[in-house]
């Protein structure tokens, strides 16, 4: 037997793989330093404020260079953002505002924008970063892993995988405004021509996310043949559209029904460790704190083998009354206690959960109509012209209309 294909070839399995339905992808962010993201905005008030003050091999330290970053290193300000350009050794001035982004599937949380600070901020990914666009992050595969291949959403993503190797983030448009879909050249025709003029980005970004499955060589999307399967499936990729974007761009926020939402039943205190939970009872515990009724689903809900309530909790205790001695760095800088936002981030995400486990089975359900029944595969593809995915469809596009400051204050036009 043949070993499968590379990702991308256009060979192999009947479903095609995302990586030629959606060709432009961009890695994760890479940081470089771990202080530069928190989960809360006002950690990051306060450790630039630090850093700002401090001077010779403190400053140095506190910085944390990186082969990538020092504090003398000349970049660019990050498109669309309006920060110095000056090296880092010379400032004094306030913070940047700190922008909200998606650490990791579903976790909302908080970024200084200053390429100073950031090895690899993947500039692309900013230059089309709108009010129209959407980002598909490709989540770390492991064994036997029964949770989502892709999320979705509307803030700047980080790429961050909880376990296995991180995968690609994939904005829906290649430029801003919403235009020039990143769709392979000629697959919304095919899909139009088999389903309908009501086929749009919209339609078949749904439809990914719907139909989309991990694959040791790759994250594959199988298409159908057949009209009403895409219906149904693009339906419930709206679905799962909506409750990712928790309210962005004039979605309903998620919401269980009544006697099903989770309440704090009990305070959480200011240090509210350990975290347990209660399946017979449906209580989470944060120490003395209780939040109830919280779904199995909610709690078990996993992506790369990780329980996301889990790493979420554990992210933000690392930081709650985490402040250190007089020489730690400056990830030990955030709250004292556990800040009221947090729990209300809690019920959200707990409802959030909720409803994407509730959606599994519709899913599963998909999947297995998919694979009994017709399919475009890549041969189909291949006659309509779709594959083999042009060179070009797979880079950013490399002109844009506006200027972007570089270091020290130049300017570029790209």
């Amino acid at each position: 037997m043949a070993a499968p294909a590379a990702a991308g070839s256009g060979e192999g399995p009947r479903a095609p793989f995302l990586d030629d339905l959606m060709p432009w992808s961009v890695r994760p962010l890479r940081t470089g330093r771990p202080w530069v993201t928190a989960p809360d905005a006002a950690s990051l008030r306060a450790r630039w404020d630090r850093l700002v003050r401090a001077s010779g091999e403190e400053r140095d330290r506190l910085f944390a260079p990186t082969r990538s970053r020092t504090q003398h290193t000349a970049v660019a300000a990050l498109p669309g953002r309006s920060g110095a350009t000056g090296r880092f050794a010379r400032e004094s001035g306030p913070c940047p505002e700190p922008v909200r982004v998606l650490h990791g599937p579903y976790d909302e949380q908080w970024l200084l924008p200053d390429q100073r600070l950031i090895d690899a901020a993947r500039p692309e990914l900013w230059r089309v970063a709108d009010g129209h666009q959407l980002f598909v992050v490709e989540h770390g595969r492991v064994p036997r892993d029964p949770g989502p291949a892709l999320s979705v959403t509307a803030l700047l993503p980080d790429g961050h995988c909880p376990a296995g190797r991180p995968g690609r983030v994939r904005p829906l448009y290649r430029r801003p405004g919403g235009l020039e879909p990143n769709l392979a050249p000629g697959l919304l025709d095919l899909l139009r021509a088999r389903h309908g003029d009501t086929v749009t980005a919209g339609s078949a970004l749904a439809w990914i996310l719907a139909a989309a499955r991990p694959s040791p060589v790759g994250c594959v999307v199988p298409l159908p043949a057949d009209t009403a399967h895409w219906t149904s499936g693009v339906e419930l990729g709206r679905e799962l559209l909506r409750l990712q974007l928790r309210g962005a761009r004039g979605a309903k926020r998620p919401r269980l029904p009544g006697g099903q939402r989770p309440y704090v039943r009990a305070a959480v205190p200011p240090d509210p460790a350990p975290l347990s939970y209660d399946a017979d009872e449906r209580v989470l515990s944060l120490g003395t704190g209780r939040v109830s009724p919280v779904p199995a689903g909610a709690w078990e809900f996993r992506v790369s083998g990780v329980r996301l309530l889990e790493l979420w909790f554990e992210r933000r205790a690392a930081v709650a009354g985490a402040a250190g001695p007089e020489g730690a760095g400056l990830e030990a800088v955030g709250p004292r206690v556990w800040p009221q936002e947090w729990t209300s981030e809690l019920l959200e995400l707990i409802t959030l959960l909720a409803l994407l486990a509730e959606l599994r089975p519709r899913q599963e359900e998909l999947a297995g109509a998919l694979a009994s029944g017709p399919g475009i595969g890549a041969d189909e593809l291949r006659a309509a012209g779709v594959l083999p995915v042009p060179d070009a469809a797979r880079r950013p596009a490399s002109v844009l209309d506006h200027r972007e400051e570089g270091p020290d204050g130049q300017f570029a036009l790209l």
